[in-house]
């Protein structure tokens, strides 16, 4: 085996027949490696970016720092050895694959934690759905997507489980959060147990399961060019399921999805109750790959797809408009008038300009944006949220100057946001009074820690995705060497805590799996940056419908 233990050299290639393949190693300008595999983008080439590079005069693609911010500069000597296979790369393997879960003797996920010295397992030896995404793509980026197939499957599988909370059933289309498999040496039989939320903190149902499901199943379809996966009876209900949890008519007003706390990575109350940007950036990106993986040969699904269309419309002129915050419209609502009626009322949701948070205005950069956390009547939540803005990105939600702009701010306040540890989930951390009504005093929420400003290293593996796509990837080399630097010797915990994200998280897990993957796939993506196919959209140009007057609009 050539290379570090555990990875493979292999050659794929994509054969998604109404896809372009492009020779994207052209990003890379690094004649030593071979790159063998290609893959393919949805719409366009990310040969755009090669070309702003020549415009530039660089010959030197390590050495390039947008706006001439020369304190991104990579080293001579770093960038040479930028791409040799780093010491714990082996290592990060090897955990990845003792972190592997097996049913019936197939491998069907990994668990989110082999911490042998934690006192308590809790559900740390389950396969979470969330968790199980960046161990997924790692092994696809290798060449193992069987495991993949068999996660997707088994899990769709469970999809089928009739779900209570008490005496209350949940809808048809809920994915679990994790599933347990349990051993009867014995009886030589293996149990699957799943939890839909019965038994998680809070009782809340995982909204994002089923988003990163669809996500995952298009990214093994991309990888692996097998469209029997998706096209299947089986799939394309499971993808129908979810989608109807998500499209049913109700109440809503907006088009964005109404969400309880802690129904997503931030699984503990933490005050994005409402219509929180994480949700809102999955919910986007699920809908357009199911868009993509929807078959249409039936009424029902061009009935399905129509609605996709009609909400991704509807979605996206949504976040854009009002979700996005940048030097001018902080500015905006800073002057906004209240009590405003009528269709043409400036401030539709009628917030306050006295309840923005001070720290904003010195946070925010002249150059440079971001989604804020969540926008209900009244209420905005100004704090900054990686894994949203990241997916946005990756999703084409954001625009590609909206894109830039994230990059820009992530660049320009690169102490709060990544420190000495990336990323930070949140910004900043809430605490005192504030604290205490928002979290419930929560002791594992305190500021700085968990997901209350806390660094998480498996979110490097979104920054770096965002950072190839917008064509910087110097802003990735620099937090991988960051990680690289403390990692390995800590044990691979699961979050740092502290406003630099200097210390191991206080209750952090040791031998976090998805730290492991996030880290192994931002390098094998910043090595081939081809990989990004697998988990990137192209901003689609039809996503800009002609803006009408509304039927409702009296002259």
């Amino acid at each position: 085996m050539d290379g570090p233990v555990g990875i493979r050299k292999i050659s794929s290639h994509c054969s998604i027949s109404e896809m372009d393949d492009f020779d994207l190693s052209r990003l890379l300008d690094k004649p030593r490696l071979n790159i063998e595999r290609q893959r393919s983008f949805d719409e366009r080439s990310l040969s755009e970016l090669s070309i702003g590079f020549a415009r530039a005069g660089l010959d030197n693609y390590d050495n390039f720092s947008p706006g001439g911010r020369s304190g991104f500069n990579t080293p001579a000597s770093s960038a040479r050895n930028s791409f040799e296979p780093h010491p714990m790369v082996a290592d990060a393997w090897e955990s990845l694959r003792k972190s592997l879960v097996y049913f019936k003797g197939q491998p069907v996920g990994t668990i989110a934690a082999v911490d042998h010295q934690a006192e308590e397992v809790l559900n740390y030896d389950q396969v979470f759905v969330r968790d199980f995404v960046p161990s997924a793509l790692a092994f696809l980026m290798n060449g193992e997507p069987e495991i993949v197939k068999n996660f997707l499957l088994k899990t769709l599988h469970l999809q089928g489980w009739e779900k209570r909370v008490d005496r209350f059933k949940l809808g048809e289309g809920v994915m679990p959060a994790s599933f347990k498999v349990l051993h009867d040496a014995v009886r030589k039989t293996d149990t699957i147990i799943a939890d839909f939320g019965e038994s998680a903190i809070g009782r809340v149902a995982p909204v994002d399961s089923g988003f990163w499901w669809i996500i995952l199943l298009r990214a093994y379809t991309k990888s692996t060019g097998d469209l029997t996966l998706s096209e299947s009876e089986n799939c394309q209900k499971g993808m129908k399921l979810i989608l109807t949890l998500c499209l049913s008519e109700g109440f809503d007003t907006f088009p964005t999805l109404l969400c309880a706390d802690g129904c997503s990575m931030i699984d503990r109350r933490m005050g994005i109750y409402g219509y929180p940007i994480e949700i809102q950036a999955l919910f986007f990106m699920a809908l357009r790959c199911a868009l993509s993986m929807l078959k249409q040969d039936t009424a029902e699904g061009k009935e399905c797809v129509e609605r996709v269309v009609k909400r991704l419309h509807a979605l996206s002129f949504h976040m854009r408009s009002y979700f996005w915050l940048d030097f001018q419209q902080l500015n905006d609502i800073y002057r906004y008038k209240t009590e405003e009626y009528s269709h043409t009322a400036v401030n539709k949701f009628n917030v306050i300009p006295d309840s923005i948070p001070d720290w904003v205005f010195d946070f925010m950069p002249t150059r440079g944006g971001y989604f804020i956390g969540n926008v209900s009547p009244a209420r905005m939540d100004f704090r900054w949220f990686a894994l949203g803005n990241c997916v946005a990105i990756l999703s084409s939600l954001a625009t590609p100057e909206q894109s830039m702009a994230i990059m820009d701010l992530i660049e320009a306040r690169w102490d709060e946001l990544v420190g000495e540890m990336p990323l930070k989930i949140s910004y900043p951390a809430i605490e005192s009074h504030e604290w205490r009504i928002v979290t419930g005093c929560d002791p594992k929420n305190t500021r700085w820690s968990y997901h209350n400003g806390g660094s998480w290293p498996v979110l490097l593996w979104l920054v770096t995705a965002a950072c190839i796509k917008t064509g910087r990837p110097q802003i990735a080399r620099r937090a991988i060497e960051l990680a690289e630097s403390r990692l390995l010797k800590d044990g691979w915990p699961e979050y740092y805590d502290g406003k630099l994200g200097r210390y191991i998280g206080k209750q952090a897990r040791k031998y976090q799996t998805w730290s492991i993957a996030g880290y192994l796939v931002a390098k094998m993506m910043l090595e081939d940056p081809s990989h990004l196919g697998m988990i990137s959209l192209e901003e689609d140009k039809q996503m800009k419908p002609v803006i009408k007057r509304s039927s409702s609009w009296t002259c």
